[in-house]
């Protein structure tokens, strides 16, 4: 017997991709390739220098042909924590990224991942990004087995950061505004106008939680990046 449930996850994830795929169909149906792009094209056009901008600045030593093979995986990662991290700051809404064992799946595939290029690219060779230069022979299975720890745990630190970063910010909102909303019933409605505080405060946490989730999208496209750039060039 099968148990297939329908989580709020996947209720969250299944609306962030009909809007990724809605955003596609008006670039592409609705005057997509125009010499004067419209609005959603600009958009699109857009998340596509940022990212392929930052694959040029930090995967080097590669032609543009293997940088485009790795492109698509980072395009991707990137729009959908640019749109699943704000979309938890929407009412009633569900923030998948808050979820430890999504953003730790996310993190380890991608360091097997990049693992895997590193090994097809340079065999047994890869581990020598973990041996400096004229280290002497018998210590270097020690410092290799040390610097491959680390490797490992990339991937966790990647997981625990999206996942903090989002699981805090979003929860200091939460309870913030339910303290504003309370005072809100607490008090009669002089009080409050005269002593707006509550409110402001949590409007400006509000705005840099937003910016904070944005960044996310940024900070881990970038790790990514670097990862792809050790894996590639031993460094």
């Amino acid at each position: 017997n099968y148990n297939i449930t329908f989580t709020n996850e996947s209720l969250s994830m299944l609306l962030t991709l009909t809007f990724f795929l809605l955003l596609i169909y008006f670039v592409t149906k609705k005057g997509g390739g125009k010499s004067v792009p419209n609005a959603w094209q600009s958009l699109v056009e857009l998340f596509h220098n940022f990212v392929l901008n930052l694959v040029n600045e930090q995967i080097g030593g590669l032609s543009g042909n293997v940088q485009q093979k790795f492109y698509p995986c980072i395009f991707l990662t990137f729009t959908f924590l640019l749109f699943r991290n704000p979309q938890g700051m929407i009412p009633y809404s569900f923030t998948v990224t808050s979820h430890f064992l999504l953003t730790l799946a996310l993190s380890f595939s991608q360091i097997i991942g990049i693992t895997i290029v590193g090994f097809q690219r340079h065999g047994l060779h890869f581990f020598s990004f973990s041996l400096p230069a004229g280290v002497p022979l018998p210590l270097a299975p020690f410092l290799v087995l040390l610097e491959l720890i680390p490797h490992c745990f990339r991937a966790l630190s990647s997981g625990i950061r999206l996942f903090a970063n989002m699981m805090a910010g979003h929860s200091s909102v939460k309870i913030l505004s339910g303290f504003a909303w309370t005072m809100l019933l607490f008090y009669n409605l002089s009080y409050l106008i005269g002593d707006l505080g509550p409110f402001f405060f949590v409007l400006a946490l509000t705005g840099m939680e937003l910016g904070v989730a944005i960044s996310q999208a940024h900070v881990s496209t970038i790790s990514i990046c670097i990862y792809l750039n050790d894996a590639t060039n031993l460094h």
